[in-house]
């Protein structure tokens, strides 16, 4: 278990990246051997595509590092629970484990809304880890939502504020 949290903590560095640029904090880290062959942060605000979640880049990240779309043999260490379209790119990459820090009831896909890992009609399932590192995980995502709802209120409060009339 000391391993997991050591490379939780390494994903849990890349959600606070996502959470500097104001982006929500999921970080992502893959694996190989003992040692880390890619990272990963949300950017989709930043980058302006829904493609730019933290899973997706780790895993493109390190096709590139072993020169195979096959992940064979990585473990991938992620800060929330993937969505739909992220546990499709685990599978389809053959990542053989998948370690999150919390789990995500509103749209994650390896265990709460469903649990596209262990589909036996798939030709790969991936083992799952839960919990590592969750109340440093569950902090940061707080953190964000918190700032987020500050944020809007005082956007709300602008809006409705009377503007003097143009002279």
């Amino acid at each position: 278990m000391d391993t997991d949290v050591k490379y939780m903590r390494k994903a849990l560095a890349q959600a606070r990246r996502a959470l500097a640029i104001g982006e929500v904090p999921i970080g992502c880290v893959i694996v190989s051997d003992g040692k880390v062959i890619s990272r990963g942060f949300n950017r989709r605000n930043h980058s302006k595509t829904t493609l730019a979640h933290a899973e997706i880049s780790a895993i493109d990240k390190a096709s590139k590092k072993l020169g195979d779309w096959r992940l064979e043999g990585c473990t991938m260490y992620v800060t929330l629970e993937p969505c739909q379209m992220c546990a499709g790119a685990i599978v389809q990459a053959r990542i053989d484990r998948v370690v999150i820090a919390t789990m995500n009831p509103k749209a994650g896909c390896c265990g709460s809304v469903l649990n596209l890992l262990n589909m036996k009609e798939f030709n790969h399932q991936v083992e799952i880890t839960t919990g590592v590192c969750m109340e440093e995980s569950v902090a940061i995502m707080n953190e964000f939502f918190t700032d987020l709802r500050a944020r809007n209120k005082a956007e709300k409060a602008l809006r409705s504020t009377p503007q003097p009339p143009d002279i």
